[in-house]
């Protein structure tokens, strides 16, 4: 049986229909249809991206002065990774530092969960991660805060 292919329409002759209607095996429709083919546009939407802004506040470790916010930033800056490549900031990554917050902005899409995971990562690095932890106080910004020590030393004398 022969068949042409044209853009995934199969059109079969009559007189091939008939030959192989002869054979008892094959049942074969005897109907020449062809179908059309359409290729619809995908609408383009223009989607505005807004700037990300995360805030990490490090006021009460750096009030005892045991974390030095210019090394996390600098850290930060070293470390955040824009389309798979460490220290590509350029534009669309901007880290600064007012008083003890850091803040960070993207144009790009970023997680505020990165930021967690680099801020874990540089107390680790500092060997303060089994004293302070991080804690998200609002929908874009973390705070670093003491592990409340005192609590559990009470509860072991009682």
């Amino acid at each position: 049986v022969s068949t042409q292919s044209t853009w995934g329409v199969f059109l079969i002759t009559q007189e091939k229909m008939a030959e192989v209607a002869q054979q008892p095996e094959i049942q074969v429709e005897k109907k020449e249809k062809k179908a059309k083919v359409s290729v619809k546009k995908a609408s383009k939407k223009t989607v505005k991206k807004q700037a990300l802004k995360f805030t990490i506040d490090c006021s009460e470790p750096a009030a005892d002065e045991i974390f030095d916010i210019a090394s996390f930033e600098d850290f930060l800056r070293g470390r955040v990774k824009v389309d798979g490549k460490t220290g590509n900031l350029a534009e669309n990554v901007t880290i600064g530092r007012e008083g003890n917050v850091i803040n960070v902005s993207s144009k790009l899409a970023f997680s505020k969960r990165y930021l967690k995971y680099l801020t874990k990562k540089f107390l680790k690095k500092q060997i303060l991660r089994d004293y302070i932890r991080v804690i998200a106080r609002t929908k874009t910004g973390y705070h670093l805060k003491y592990f409340n020590f005192h609590n559990e030393e009470e509860e072991q004398e009682e």
